[in-house]
């Protein structure tokens, strides 16, 4: 397959249904001490983070599928900013709701997402994954975003209260696939003659090996091992690719898991990428 601006697409509604009882089966045996228990999003505890999930799953439903959008940033406020501004008004509403109720709505809630996306046309393009680009993105990157959200969300919970990772590569390889869609957007300032590579290889299971190469419409994405004229070369575990792309661990604390070859201001470049919307 050629490299094209997202590389080749991902289906992950056949996981969404699964992941969404994964952690339904998690957290319907939670204590009232788990339930309060911190978590790797700062000042957010467990009850925090599952609120945050409800309310992407609730407004996803009220804007795609009953048309319902009435918030929009304030004038001058960026877009991550109003993102954060929209979570932290929704988690300290709802921390008014005790945990059974808010627990009830989660239920509720479950079955509808992938309902909704499972009526679209997911080759249609739809909102920007603005960490993946300004542009409007297909359907399927959408969805594979929302799917990588509630992934990363269950796993910060997962780690708080010390239950087992949902990390097998049926689960874990579509993130860090999707996750490296970012990665011609994460090149976009830098310059290199047609047909040059940057190669970024994840090792594991749930890795795989992804060639962003230079073109005069910006940088393209291939998921093959790059061929030879190569700018630079990243290489890590799936673990610690998932947790630099989402901030949950810092650059310097992992250096010794990653593999840098090549020109070193290139590979900081492929190594600040983010895979979420930040302020």
């Amino acid at each position: 397959m050629s490299p094209t601006r997202w590389g080749p697409p991902i289906d992950v509604l056949p996981l969404l249904a699964g992941e969404e009882q994964s952690l339904i089966e998690l957290l319907g045996g939670l204590d009232p001490e788990k339930w309060g228990a911190p978590t790797a999003c700062a000042g957010w505890t467990v009850h925090d983070l599952t609120a945050h999930i409800l309310g992407g799953k609730l407004g996803r439903l009220s804007r795609d599928r009953d048309g319902y959008r009435t918030t929009m940033p304030r004038p001058g406020e960026a877009f991550g900013a109003f993102i954060d501004r929209l979570n932290d008004e929704w988690v300290v509403a709802c921390r008014r709701l005790s945990p059974e109720v808010l627990f009830a709505l989660l239920v509720d809630s479950t079955s509808q997402i992938p309902q909704l996306w499972g009526r679209s046309d997911v080759d249609e393009l739809g909102e920007p994954v603005t960490w993946a680009g300004p542009e409007p993105a297909p359907v399927w990157l959408d969805a594979a975003r929302e799917y990588t959200e509630y992934w990363v969300h269950q796993q910060q919970i997962r780690e708080a209260i010390g239950a087992q990772p949902l990390d097998a590569p049926t689960w874990r390889a579509p993130v860090v696939s999707t996750f490296m869609r970012a990665l011609p957007y994460t090149l976009r300032d830098v310059s290199a003659r047609p047909g040059r590579q940057v190669a970024y290889n994840v090792t594991g299971a749930s890795g795989g090996r992804w060639t962003a190469v230079s073109s005069a419409d910006g940088w393209l994405l291939d998921d093959v091992a790059s061929s030879g004229r190569t700018l630079a070369s990243v290489t890590t575990d799936a673990d610690t690719f998932w947790r630099l792309c989402t901030r949950n661990v810092r650059l310097d604390d992992v250096r010794d898991r990653v593999s840098l070859k090549g020109d070193e201001s290139v590979g900081d470049t492929v190594l600040s990428m983010v895979s979420i919307i930040v302020s």
